[in-house]
């Protein structure tokens, strides 16, 4: 569905602010005071724009009509079994398109006083190369009409760029804006070379909502999902430029970069378009960064001990760099055993929780609970030292960092009804 749709959708929580609003700062004062409540602006200048629809993982469940507690299963399901897409001939996009680019006047704001500039921030790009087709978010910092600066981190699409400038050639790409919850999830996705995005992304709706993804063939030769309400055709030129400083999403200024050129041939736009914003460091950033992570520790921590019931990247590790698991111990070592796994499964993580079954996992009291009455720092502490951890944690020294891994599991062995909560049962 378009953009306008979803917040139609879900208008009884949106807070929707009915007079101009600049696009340099001003935009961001008003989503930072509502970080979980989608905020509409649609007088901001440039065009109508959005933030904070996607903030919570109950407003994500509700749009594939599915339970909260079932978003890890579905997603590990579509991560494993990727399932075709609909290719369609129109798109409600393809309406409004034209060569007369001018990035300087859409709805893209600068978020932060020391910003580098206005930046695209949840676009999810389409690359193609030599069969292989990948989506993935990469933020865009604008130069002048027809040029941005993209962040591209050494991924897969970096590998395609990479290898197109090997054989002297630009690479194609599309940025999207305005998307879906599951193109969206699946742009957030980390997989091996050569699986396509956009088919973990339809393995979810046919999982979920029993349609595939409906995807569209734009100029360029690309194929694009069909509901964006923006599409950005263009070129990565075989130069680059400083990128940076810029928010990220431990919200702190990222470092500034020599980072790769985006040149836009085409816009295209839907007649009702949004434009779609992602605040780094608030809720909606971390959901695309970290849900997407977790099935890929719950399948290295399910290899480690018998059973995993649950997995979250917290909100307060921005989604990325804190965990919490929660298990079903059988072995005194199990606890410890899921914490290894964790790290090896997401190098970034530098401090995981492990729970037992009966703690819930998204709650960040329960879980600090657990901690409290279950773990003891001689028997449960586990720290490493000088380990690969994650580029956007400022404490880090050229990307290596200390991690603590904390075993809040019930001891096994002699009463463990004195570890229970109290309850009127």
């Amino acid at each position: 569905m378009a953009m306008r749709e979803w917040l139609n959708r879900f208008a009884a929580d949106v807070v929707t602010i009915n007079e101009p609003v600049r696009r340099e700062i001003e935009a961001t004062r008003h989503f930072v005071a509502h970080p979980n409540i989608p905020v509409l602006l649609p007088k901001m200048e440039g065009g109508p724009a959005a933030a904070n629809l996607w903030s919570t993982r109950d407003r994500v469940a509700a749009a594939l009509e599915i339970p909260k507690d079932q978003l890890l299963a579905r997603l590990l399901e579509a991560q494993a079994h990727p399932k075709d897409t609909r290719t369609v001939d129109r798109a409600p996009f393809q309406k409004n398109a034209t060569t007369d680019v001018d990035l300087t006047t859409l709805p893209i704001p600068k978020l932060y006083p020391k910003d580098a500039g206005r930046f695209i921030t949840a676009g999810v790009w389409v690359a193609e190369w030599e069969g292989v087709r990948n989506l993935s978010f990469h933020r865009i910092q604008i130069l002048d009409a027809k040029r941005g600066a993209c962040r591209i981190v050494p991924r897969h699409l970096r590998h395609m760029y990479n290898e197109a400038a090997k054989a002297g050639q630009e690479l194609k790409v599309a940025v999207c804006v305005g998307l879906d919850p599951w193109n969206l999830l699946g742009g957030g996705t980390s997989v091996e070379y050569g699986v396509d995005e956009s088919r973990i992304a339809s393995a979810l709706t046919q999982s979920c909502l029993r349609k595939p993804v409906d995807m569209v063939r734009i100029q360029n030769g690309l194929t694009v999902p069909a509901e964006a309400d923006y599409v950005l055709e263009g070129r990565l030129l075989q130069e680059t430029h400083a990128e940076g400083p810029f928010v990220d999403a431990v919200r702190t200024y990222d470092r500034v970069r020599q980072e790769p050129v985006l040149v836009i041939d085409r816009i295209y736009r839907r007649d009702d378009a949004v434009f779609h914003i992602i605040v780094g460091g608030l809720d909606e950033h971390f959901m695309f960064m970290g849900m997407p992570r977790e099935p890929v520790i719950y399948q290295a921590v399910s290899r480690a001990v018998p059973h995993v019931k649950a997995v979250r990247l917290t909100e307060g590790g921005c989604a990325w760099l804190h965990g919490v698991v929660s298990i079903r111990k059988q072995h005194q070592g199990d606890g410890k055993n899921a914490i290894m796994a964790a790290f090896g499964a997401h190098t970034s993580m530098k401090q995981v929780t492990i729970v037992d079954e009966d703690i819930d996992v998204y709650d960040d009291r329960d879980v600090e609970w657990a901690v409290a009455t279950r773990f003891q720092a001689d028997r449960g502490l586990v720290v490493l030292h000088g380990v690969r951890g994650s580029s956007i944690d400022p404490s880090s020294q050229d990307g290596f960092t200390s991690k603590v891994g904390i075993d809040a599991t019930k001891p096994l062995g002699g009463d463990p009804a004195m570890f229970d909560k109290a309850t009127l049962d």
